[in-house]
């Protein structure tokens, strides 16, 4: 990633009569320059300085159509079908101009028909909490379907596509295949070999799994990736609705030396923890075992330095990162994130495992530093801008992706119509922006890392075997049994039909006694063989079309309780009684966390998620 991309600037938005926007997020001096920056590049153009972001010729109106107005997203979807290349031919006009779905940001879940009574949106709409700086304050959400004008319609056609038919055609035994195979270790040397300006994926084996990490979670290729353990959001990752993933951290280079600048895994455990409880809001933390002679640090507060497990003190980062400034809530600049996001893998007993084909992935830099007040001006604006009626535009970095404007940088790979990773463009991309940026729930534009298991025990490669149904914060229940009583089936949709029969009695109701008995998460989210392989099938066929715009979701069938058009006249309300406060932090304490390692020992293989 280049560190001399220029800040984000106020951006020029387009006048809709729609309600949703785009956040502005520099002050209000820049607002002057980034108009002139706009009137230069065009409205919405780009500012990065790759070659791709060079003016292109104008075409007057009198001499017939403008380039934007003669291609589109159908011009777009053609050419992917058929375009073996690593980072797609851009369009000849800028890919906003080519974009089907102007409220991509607007999730397919979002359409869920609640009916007056299921609530599957708290996970993501909540309001502020108190000492945080998101101020998104979006609670509102969770009970009605308050859209723009073009987000009212449900853009998401592949939800509404019957692939029963094609879903046949595809043996087991080819989708094992398939599923098996290794798509992403020639994608750094295709990109390379491209020329290619952005992030390239710089850790060795990952189609591995757990054998590309020790056991602490660091990458065993010496590239300062670290693996987490963490229980997965609500639903949308969870096995059983169509993938499999993992989530990698890496901390910038001060984080990871002393104060002499020699490489110490001691300092990087003691800062990935310090960092750990800064975004938690943890006053102390465990840790395995950090020397603190080699950290130069008294860690836990005892007056002399030794070997330590936990640290009491964590007001401040150690080693060569002591001087940087610790913001509550808030990861240090140049923090990064790796998430692949991987197909169903199937062994020949019905487990479920992390297979070596990815579906995407996804990596986020944290290329600027932000503070509260910055963030919490940048929200006030998302709000306001609701409501003057601007439709989303998000900056283009160019090979660097797409800019949050509050300090991420957001870059996507998927797979081509071959099954071959290749980068994902603007749209596509597009796709994953609202969630890291103008949701209430996130804590710095991020999910998975404030729902690691707390401490020392939460490092290592993702493991769902023996992990305890946590409760969020402020909760006593387990987090899976609450959602799904709250969303009345087993994902969003409520269109689970295997999650209903295991965990149901009747249509929305849960059978306690059941989920209580579950043994672990990897029990309570993870698919039949059956289901895993038909879901394997159905976005193998999305892949095929390269249709990804029309969304991502692995349905074979339509789900029935989806809108194609809302109408905010007579869409149900959910009543305030059905709106909840939630934590997207996990409450580890009261579960038996220093059980799961046992419990993952006795589960053996037939257990793995790996």
């Amino acid at each position: 990633m280049d560190d001399r991309i220029a800040p984000p600037l106020l951006g020029v938005k387009e006048d809709t009569k729609a309600r949703r926007s785009r956040p502005s997020r520099a002050s209000a001096p820049l607002f002057v320059g980034a108009a002139l920056l706009a009137v230069c590049v065009g409205c919405f153009g780009s500012t990065s300085r790759d070659a791709d972001a060079r003016p292109r010729e104008r075409v007057d109106a009198t001499d017939g159509p403008r380039p934007h107005e003669s291609y589109s997203y159908e011009d777009v979807l053609r050419r992917l079908k058929d375009d073996d290349s690593v980072v797609p031919a851009r369009p000849p006009v800028h890919e906003f101009h080519t974009v089907y779905n102007r409220e991509a940001v607007i999730p397919p879940m979002c359409y869920t028909r609640t009916e007056g009574k299921y609530n599957p949106c708290y996970v993501c709409h909540q309001s502020t909490v108190r000492g945080r700086p998101n101020a998104m304050d979006d609670v509102a959400l969770q009970q009605v379907y308050s859209f723009s004008d073009v987000g009212l319609e449900n853009h998401w056609r592949n939800l509404f596509e019957d692939r029963s038919a094609r879903v046949a055609g595809i043996s087991d035994e080819e989708i094992l295949e398939w599923v098996a195979e290794d798509n992403y270790s020639d994608l750094a040397d295709r990109l390379r070999e491209h020329g290619f300006g952005g992030y390239v994926p710089d850790l060795e084996n990952l189609h591995r799994a757990a054998d590309a990490f020790d056991d602490e979670g660091f990458a065993l290729d010496g590239s300062h990736w670290v693996a987490f353990n963490y229980k997965p959001m609500p639903s949308t990752f969870w096995p059983t609705n169509g993938a499999t993933d993992d989530v990698m951290i890496r901390l910038p280079a001060p984080f990871r030396e002393t104060a002499e600048g020699e490489y110490s895994r001691d300092v990087y455990k003691a800062n990935l923890a310090l960092v750990e409880a800064t975004i938690k809001g943890l006053d102390t933390i465990t840790v395995a075992g950090v020397d603190e002679a080699a950290v130069g640090a008294d860690l836990d507060g005892d007056g002399r330095l030794g070997r330590v497990d936990r640290i009491t003190r964590t007001d401040a980062y150690v080693g060569a990162a002591s001087k940087v400034a610790r913001q509550p809530w808030l990861y240090p600049a140049k923090t990064e994130f790796l998430h692949s996001v991987r197909y169903v893998g199937v062994e020949e007993d019905g487990s479920i495992y992390n297979p070596p084909r990815m579906k995407e992935l996804r990596y986020m830099r944290k290329q600027w530093a932000t503070s509260e007040p910055q963030l919490f001006e940048a929200y006030e604006q998302e709000k306001h801008d609701k409501y003057v009626g601007n439709l989303p535009g998000y900056l283009d970095r160019g090979d660097h992706g797409l800019d949050n404007e509050m300090g991420w940088i957001l870059l996507g790979f998927i797979e081509n119509h071959r099954g071959r990773l290749r980068v994902a463009n603007y749209e596509e991309t597009l796709f994953c922006m609202g969630c890291h940026t103008s949701i209430g729930s996130t804590i710095d534009s991020t999910f998975s890392f404030a729902r690691k298991v707390d401490g020392a025990p939460g490092w290592g490669y993702v493991d769902l075997r023996g992990m305890p149904d946590a409760p969020t914060k402020g909760e006593t229940r387990g987090e899976i049994a609450t959602y799904l009583e709250r969303a009345g089936g087993g994902g969003e949709f409520r269109s689970n039909p295997e999650m209903e029969s295991r965990w149901f009695e009747a249509p929305g109701s849960v059978d306690v006694d059941a989920v209580a008995a579950a043994r672990d998460v990897y029990s309570l989210i993870t698919p039949s063989r059956e289901r895993a392989l038909e879901m394997n099938k159905a976005y193998r066929v999305i892949v095929e079309d390269q249709d990804f715009v029309f969304g991502r979701d692995p349905t074979v069938s339509p789900p029935k309780n989806v809108y194609d058009v809302v109408d905010i006249e007579t869409a149900p309300v959910l009543p305030p009684e059905r709106a909840y406060e939630w934590d997207i932090r996990l409450d580890w304490g009261r579960a038996d966390v220093s059980k799961s390692a046992d419990r993952r020992s006795d589960a053996g293989d037939e257990l793995s998620l790996r």
